[in-house]
C-alpha cells in the first residue's frame, strides 16, 4: 500500500465509557494522555485514540493516511470533489488536516508522518 493508514481515532460523548467498552471488548492497552486515551498498537496493528472534543462532532471515526505532503493531498482531495474540514496542523508528530470525501463520508483524515533519521 502506497500510503497506509497509520492511525486511528474514536470521537465520543464520554471517553470513560468508551474507553471502558473497547477495553472489555478487545482487550485493548488504552492510557490516558491530556484530553485523549492512546490506545497501544498490538502486533501487526496500528496505533491509535480515543477522545471526547466536548463539541461537535461528538461520535465519529477517522483514519490517518500517512502522506509526504498533507497540503498537496487535500489539494489533490479537493480536485477530486472533496472538501476540507480543518486545514493543515503542524503537531509534534507531524502535520494532519481532515477531509471530507465527496460522499460527504465525515472524518477522513490525512496525516503527514514525520521521518527521523
Amino acid at each position: 500500500m502506497t500510503h497506509p493508514v497509520v492511525h486511528f481515532e474514536i470521537g465520543c460523548r464520554d471517553i470513560a465509557k468508551t474507553q471502558d467498552f473497547y477495553k472489555k471488548l478487545f482487550d485493548w492497552k488504552i492510557s490516558e494522555m491530556g484530553p485523549a486515551a492512546m490506545i497501544a498498537a498490538e502486533m501487526g496493528g496500528i496505533d491509535g485514540h480515543i477522545t471526547a472534543l466536548g463539541h461537535e462532532p461528538q461520535r465519529y471515526t477517522i483514519f490517518h493516511v500517512g502522506v509526504d505532503d498533507v497540503a498537496a493531498y487535500l489539494e489533490k482531495a479537493k480536485s477530486l470533489g472533496a472538501k476540507t474540514l480543518v486545514p493543515p496542523i503542524d503537531i509534534p508528530t507531524g502535520t494532519f488536516a481532515w477531509m471530507q470525501d465527496p460522499r460527504r463520508q465525515h472524518g477522513r483524515s490525512l496525516e503527514g508522518q514525520v521521518l527521523v533519521s
